[in-house]
């Protein structure tokens, strides 16, 4: 089974929001009042959404700073999880589960 490769906030917020709202990501960079290039940045998948980016994108967009957080989150963690998905196998073991604390136990 092939593993999809994990999705970019930038991409989500090209083909979510500026393509069917048409708007440019010259005007999204004016009108959050960031550098152009870092909006392109972000939708060519080359830069993060930093929290200040997120702050700006949810007052824009009238979404919380929190989706785009959580997004950028998501992407990180399954591209390091494939990443180091080996490593982790072999380089980290597992702590057992009756010596921790029953509280942090979900």
């Amino acid at each position: 089974m092939t593993k999809l490769k994990p999705t970019h906030p930038g991409e989500v917020l090209q083909e979510e929001f500026l393509l069917p709202l048409d708007i440019s990501q010259y005007r999204l960079a004016k009108d959050i009042n960031v550098p152009a290039i870092r909006i392109n940045q972000i939708v060519h998948g080359k830069r993060a959404i930093s929290a200040d980016t997120a702050l700006r994108l949810g007052k824009y967009f009238s979404t919380s700073p929190e989706f785009w957080l959580n997004l950028q989150t998501h992407y990180d963690l399954e591209f390091e999880s494939d990443k180091l998905e080996k490593e982790l196998k072999i380089e980290v073991k597992i702590l057992q589960i009756s010596k921790l604390n029953p509280k942090y136990i979900s």
